[in-house]
């Protein structure tokens, strides 16, 4: 779980840029891939940890894969 109010927006941020930068998504794979991407780039920009941050990647990891 995320519960920062500003880890969210700013997640949301990277995850809306990155979906803006691509205009045509050829499968619904693509979108998935693109936003897994966007979250493992901001996921390493972040400096301070966030609670049960582990458990919530672990979940990203079984819907999105490596």
């Amino acid at each position: 779980m995320i519960y920062t109010t500003n880890a969210i927006e700013s997640l949301n941020s990277v995850i809306r840029h990155a979906i803006k930068k691509r205009k045509v998504f050829p499968t619904d794979d693509s979108v998935k891939k693109v936003v897994w991407l966007a979250i493992q780039a901001a996921s390493q920009k972040w400096t301070m940890p966030l609670r049960d941050w582990r458990m919530a990647m672990s979940r990203f990891i079984i819907e999105f894969g490596d």
